[in-house]
């Protein structure tokens, strides 16, 4: 549901915003950053997209940019939101209000970049070409060929044949990317960690793919209405396209799945007995509203709140999320979280319960509109209601699963231990945990290790990691 709409003056001609806006949303007290992109398409129009690097949602597409003079509505189908507001004197700034649901919180952004790009971001591990293997762009269809699948398929270049006469055949692997619309790369402020991963293991002796998620790129589809078990279909649709290359090795496929990644990853690998081995990269190993709520926990103290006033928004937010995905009717569910948060409230101390509530309970109140708003995407309500501890038990194959010791968003060692239990109880063949000191969530060395750190990090992956990877599969696939 839409917040109200606001009326605003709108004067006769539109500024020229096409940049980079970056602000922070105050929730509870947790500085949630929003990052705008806006720029121009072939027709000379604004199109727009945003990101939430804390959540790890990354090029979301604006439904619509309506520009009126010093008037910026920024519409957002995809959260049932919109963000309006109206540009400052010195262009530098948009003060405005983000409507999501039945609420609404003030936000300010602040112009960071052009698009043409006065400073250019450092990127040194993007691979350029010539590369010394073959690459290759292709197109498929899924099963009923309702969405095509636009792809990067990379594998050694030698002789076509071997001694024997045979075509020379390689381990392959598919690339799965996280939460949020992302291309083949996985292009996270310029980064581009797959196309690093997959130059690495082509290099190392792998075929790979790295795939456009639907509806960006060469891939069709509606996005929006998708939720992770479609992801699921579309990598199986990837795995089919895969097993028909005349240079792939059928008998040693495996999947790579990072973030939301690494929980399909797992519900593919349940249903394809094809899969020989699959790693997870920060991959979740708890239910989750579980992780997110350690997540919130774990992103406030890393942005400065207090670890009490952190714990404090963390369990408010479980509180919420319990309920809201109980599917009960609106009106129940929201009477049944107010009914838990005043007997939360209880065991709280004064300052704390002030600063969860905000004026007038607006805070809270807040909280609940954006839950139940978020309950109309098809996504995050099965997002939520996700436990991957079922899908983790019931693996064959063999998985290797990696985590950053500085991950804010799935954190390392309740969700290695949450993997590494489930797996004792799977007939997985052969499994690994590791926690990979100094890597945040992106597999980057950090410093402050926030998600707010993403940009500012010249390294895109680890090579430590990179290695970790390498070997094991050396060890275990090759």
């Amino acid at each position: 549901m839409l917040g109200p709409i606001i009326f605003l003056y709108l004067k006769p001609s539109a500024q020229n915003i096409t940049g980079t806006w970056e602000g922070n949303l105050n929730v509870q007290g947790n500085q949630i950053p929003v990052v705008f992109h806006i720029a121009k398409d072939s027709a000379n129009k604004s199109k727009a997209s945003f990101d939430s690097p804390s959540q790890h949602a990354f090029n979301l597409p604006c439904s619509q940019v309506i520009l009126k003079g010093d008037s910026v509505i920024l519409m957002m189908a995809i959260l049932n939101g919109k963000y309006a507001g109206l540009l400052n004197v010195n262009k530098k700034q948009i003060d405005g209000l983000w409507f999501q649901g039945a609420g609404s919180l003030p936000l300010t952004v602040i112009k960071t970049s052009e698009t043409s790009g006065v400073k250019e971001l450092k990127r040194p591990q993007t691979p350029k070409p010539p590369f010394p293997y073959q690459s290759e762009d292709v197109v498929y269809m899924n099963a009923d060929r309702s969405i095509q699948f636009g792809a990067t398929l990379t594998y050694p270049r030698t002789d076509s044949t071997n001694h024997s006469g045979k075509t020379n055949t390689y381990p392959a692997i598919i690339l799965i990317t996280g939460s949020g619309q992302q291309d083949r790369d996985e292009t996270l402020f310029d980064h581009k960690p797959f196309a690093i991963i997959a130059d690495y293991l082509t290099r190392h002796g792998f075929a790979v793919l790295r795939v456009d998620d639907r509806g960006i790129g060469k891939s069709t589809g509606n996005f929006e209405e998708a939720t992770t078990a479609d992801f699921a279909k579309d990598v199986e649709a990837s795995l089919n396209f895969l097993e028909n290359q005349s240079q792939v090795n059928k008998e040693k496929i495996g999947l790579i799945g990072h973030s939301e990644g690494g929980m399909i990853a797992p519900i593919v690998a349940d249903n394809r007995k094809d899969i020989k081995y699959i790693i997870l990269l920060a991959g979740p190993g708890i239910p989750i509203i579980d992780l997110m709520q350690q997540q919130m926990e774990a992103v406030s103290i890393s942005e400065g709140k207090s670890l009490a006033d952190a714990k404090a928004s963390g369990q408010l937010m479980h509180i919420v999320w319990e309920e809201a995905v109980k599917n009960e009717d609106s009106a129940t569910t929201i009477k049944n979280i107010r009914m838990k948060i005043r007997e939360w409230s209880k065991t709280l101390d004064t300052a704390t319960l002030a600063k969860i509530k905000g004026k007038d309970t607006s805070s809270i109140n807040n909280q609940i509109a954006q839950a139940m708003a978020a309950l109309n995407s098809k996504w995050y309500k099965y997002f939520i209601a996700f436990n991957p501890q079922p899908y983790l038990e019931k693996l064959d194959c063999k998985v290797l699963a990696l985590n950053g010791s500085k991950d804010v968003q799935v954190i390392a060692t309740p969700n290695l231990n949450g993997i590494k239990a489930s797996l004792k109880k799977s007939k997985s063949p052969e499994y690994e945990t590791i926690e990979i000191q100094g890597l945040n969530h992106l597999f980057q060395t950090c410093i402050k290790c926030s998600p707010s750190e993403y940009n500012d990090l010249e390294e895109s992956f680890s090579p430590k990691a990179l290695d970790i990877m390498g070997n094991w599969l050396q060890k275990n696939v090759q």
